[in-house]
């Protein structure tokens, strides 16, 4: 059987806040993308060495060995970018069925990619991006940003990029970029209205694409993978803003108490 797939839904970036504002999404071809961010193409696809030594992720709670992934945060203000001390990730039940409630420490990012400049100019341009889409007029707040690298592998016939299903992640803006895909099917976004019945599918194929959320009003998801020839994979980088701090700060408070 054919495997059937839907091209992204591109728009030029200069009219993604608009976008986020009147349908709650957007998607970016890469090299629109990179030059929006004040990058070339070939900076950000430097730093996809990072991800073919993503350790496992150890709390899949479906048993799976299908996931690697490495966790940082940040905090953007007044135009700077500075990463915090590490912790842990954690979510809400509400937003998270599956992993919800767990404090989950991974290792972080490297520090020659979390410190460069091009993930400096990367992380502010969406940060600017934020304020421009939740933020009154003129106003800038500091922005908490979670950067998750994910790698998604078909080692045992089958990998899940979302175990949770169809999900919100309680921050306010999400970015989902492909990094890479190689030697697999399957990998078509999902996104959805929370509270209307308008969605979108289509699969993202080129490196450094990105799909842009209002987190409170889209639901997203991404089908399971499947190998085309042996060692298939597929990399994304997530990376979400939230105004209001962290999730679950003052838990990884008293955990380090």
């Amino acid at each position: 059987m054919a495997h059937i797939t839907f091209s992204p839904p591109y728009i030029a970036p200069q009219d993604a806040a608009q976008s986020l504002r009147d349908a709650g999404y957007a998607v970016l071809r890469p090299d629109a993308f990179a030059a929006w961010a004040g990058l070339a193409l070939p900076e950000l696809q430097a730093m996809a060495a990072d991800w073919s030594g993503l350790p496992p992720d150890a709390f899949l709670k479906d048993g799976g060995r299908y996931r690697r992934r490495r966790h940082s945060c940040f905090v953007a203000e007044a135009g700077k970018l500075h990463q915090v001390p590490h912790r842990a990730h954690w979510q809400p039940v509400e937003y998270n069925a599956l992993h919800g409630g767990m404090l989950r420490m991974f290792e972080p990012m490297h520090d020659a990619t979390a410190q460069s400049p091009a993930w400096h100019r990367l992380l502010l341009a969406l940060a600017n991006l934020s304020d421009q889409v939740f933020c009154e007029p003129g106003r800038q707040e500091p922005w908490f940003i979670e950067s998750h690298q994910f790698r998604i592998d078909t080692t045992d016939g089958i990998g899940r990029p979302t175990p949770e299903g169809a999900h919100r992640d309680g921050v306010d803006l999400v970015a989902v970029i492909l990094v890479g895909r190689d030697g697999v099917k399957g990998g078509e976004t999902r996104i959805f209205e929370a509270a209307g019945p308008s969605g979108q599918r289509f699969t993202l194929t080129e490196p450094w694409s990105v799909l842009l959320l209002d987190d409170a009003r889209m639901i997203h998801e991404t089908t399971p993978i499947q190998p085309q020839r042996p060692g298939g994979v597929r990399d994304t980088l997530v990376l979400t803003y939230r105004r209001q701090g962290f999730q679950g700060a003052e838990l990884d408070r008293r955990r380090q108490a």
